[in-house]
């Protein structure tokens, strides 16, 4: 049995659920976090040390850190899959990504999304987010010259999954942004995709 623990409206529990929902992996999902709690039980912790979601649970198996789960649900699941190649330079090229979205776009847009979602307007910190919003703004930018069709090479990849939740709240934020036309012409295709309409682009909170 293969079981997602993690609440819905997580971007890294989104990841997971739209790649094997993408795949036809069969899997339950279990709310953790958040409102609901449960992070911090020794049961919990026993699993996961870091007290965060997701983690994959699978017949014993126990996996953290969302990247690695859509790792291993390639690797396990769909060996040699174009989503996840064995080419390794293409490969690598997608991994990159993935490792950018963690170090590079994740700490900036967090900021933003922590600010606007879910912090009350009189308690927020003006500079510090509008240095937030002009670091978001930047990185996407940079994703926007660097992309074409897909974030790595012309297909449907593991990038596109580990980005293609932070574009939703990206577009979703109630600012104004740059014009990146390719970075939108990318989330629009992302949209007519049947498991990113129903798993993430769904309302922030």
């Amino acid at each position: 049995m293969r079981t997602l623990m993690g609440r819905a409206n997580s971007s890294n529990v989104m990841k997971a659920v739209w790649l094997m929902e993408e795949l036809g992996v069969p899997y339950a999902r279990t709310d953790v976090g958040g409102p609901f709690g449960g992070t911090g039980t020794p049961e919990y912790r026993a699993l996961n040390p870091n007290g965060v979601i997701p983690t994959l649970v699978e017949d014993g198996f126990v996996l953290w850190e969302s990247n690695a789960i859509l790792r291993y649900i390639c690797a396990s699941q769909a060996p040699g899959h174009a989503i996840w190649p064995d080419d390794l330079h293409v490969r690598a090229g997608i991994d990159r990504w993935m490792d950018w979205q963690q170090t590079t776009l994740g700490p900036p847009q967090s900021a933003v999304f922590q600010a606007l979602v879910r912090t009350p307007p009189d308690q927020r910190d003006p500079a510090a987010l509008d240095a937030a919003m002009k670091n978001t703004a930047r990185v996407w930018t940079l994703l926007d010259g660097a992309m074409g069709a897909h974030v790595a090479g012309p297909g449907f990849t593991l990038a596109d999954i580990a980005l293609g939740v932070h574009v939703h709240r990206w577009f979703s934020f109630d600012i104004t942004r740059p014009a990146q036309p390719n970075l939108r012409a990318w989330y629009d295709r992302l949209l007519a995709r049947p498991a990113y309409a129903r798993h993430v682009a769904m309302p922030m909170t």
